[in-house]
């Protein structure tokens, strides 16, 4: 294939990313960057100036702090089980593997409104805390009940990366490792762990970042009082009609989880030297 040929075919890719890609972030970018006065766009930077606010700096915070406690819960959970799939001596490991994947074949909004019948106060649970004499609790519409949803739909975006990882790694080092009289402790922490880590950081970045901006977790479990960054820019677009304001929290968002995506790539990038050499 000569070179002009490679060139036609890469302009329908170039065409879908100025369109799709690059446009909009113009237009966000613009957007945020101007306020509308007498029916005209004026230049202003009002809008990032408004996000010091305190009420608008608790709800950055507790989006942060609940995509941290995410990424925690999904790591200590789904690090075991990506072990596991992955290990010689697991036989069901193919069902286990269809056990986290088939809830990623519905819609993440009905997967999500399902723990809502599960978690509200005529829900599931409750009913069977009344069964067996406890008194009904509220579950629904606090921190804990977003933190769950959550962990529930972004586990898998961790325990996958890791499974991909630990099965293509050179399982005769390992062996050789242990021929050599390692213990399993000092094969786990000083080769599969560190054999891991490139896994870990692409399940870190793939979890960290949705759980950042998401809305329909945090709106259907979370309710009013627990709004998220990315309730906020949703409310500034279709309740509050202000798309100046709504762009300007999304560039602040976009910078947040780029210099998070930079820190990771370079976190991985260092692993993977450490490993080489």
């Amino acid at each position: 294939m000569t070179k002009i040929h490679r060139r036609l075919f890469s302009i329908p890719y170039l065409v879908w990313t100025g369109i799709f890609i690059i446009l909009p972030l113009i237009l966000v970018f613009y957007y945020s960057l101007t306020i509308e006065s007498g029916g005209q766009f004026l230049f202003s930077t009002s809008n990032y100036a408004r996000l010091m606010d305190p009420v608008y700096l608790i709800v950055l915070q507790r989006s942060v702090v609940l995509a941290l406690l995410c990424t925690v819960i999904c790591i200590l959970l789904g690090y075991p089980v990506a072990y596991i799939l992955a290990s010689k001596e697991y036989i069901n490991k193919g069902f286990l593997l269809f056990l986290f994947l088939a809830p990623m074949w519905m819609n993440f909004l009905l997967r999500t409104y399902s723990w809502v019948s599960i978690l509200e106060r005529n829900g599931f649970l409750n009913s069977l805390f009344e069964l067996v004499g406890l008194p009904r609790m509220d579950m629904l519409y606090n921190n804990s009940a977003v933190l769950l949803g959550m962990v529930y739909n972004f586990l898998p975006f961790m325990i996958l990366p890791v499974y991909s990882v630990l099965r293509r790694s050179d399982q005769g080092i390992i062996e050789a490792a242990q021929d050599l009289g390692a213990n399993p402790r000092q094969v786990f922490f000083r080769l599969t762990l560190p054999l891991s880590i490139p896994g870990m950081i692409s399940g870190i970045t793939m979890v960290f970042m949705p759980a950042t901006s998401t809305f329909i977790i945090s709106d259907l479990l979370g309710g009013a009082q627990n709004m998220l960054v990315g309730n906020l820019i949703e409310q500034q677009f279709y309740r509050a009609n202000d798309w100046h304001y709504g762009s300007a929290i999304s560039v602040v968002l976009m910078v947040l989880l780029l210099l998070s995506f930079v820190i990771f790539t370079m976190v991985d990038k260092n692993e993977e030297e450490g490993i080489l050499f």
